[in-house]
């Protein structure tokens, strides 16, 4: 699920890096003329702790720029949690922009 965000990102011709917030891991920021969004990576949302690890992660971070949790999740619709964009990777894969 990783390869598929990063090799989509590099084909959108992102700048790839792995981010750091202290002791938080951001799976993915991806840079582009100037513009930065923040992706975290989960095969499944099931439990309370998951979902505060990935949703946190991206909540410690203090900015404007997009954030989204990608999952595998059978979302019927897009979800949205204090901003931050809860999307399956089938729809993530066939974005275009951020």
């Amino acid at each position: 699920m990783e390869n598929s965000i990063f090799l989509h990102l590099r084909r959108l011709q992102y700048k790839v890096f792995v981010g750091k917030l202290g002791d938080k891991e951001i799976d993915f920021v991806a840079e582009k003329n100037g513009e930065r969004v923040f992706i975290q990576s989960a095969y499944l949302l099931q439990d309370e702790a998951t979902i505060n690890r990935e949703f946190g992660n991206l909540l410690a971070i203090p900015d404007n720029h997009p954030k989204y949790v990608v999952t595998l999740d059978p979302l019927q619709m897009e979800s949205s949690y204090k901003g931050i964009r809860q999307m399956h990777l089938g729809k993530f894969l066939l974005m275009e922009e951020f």
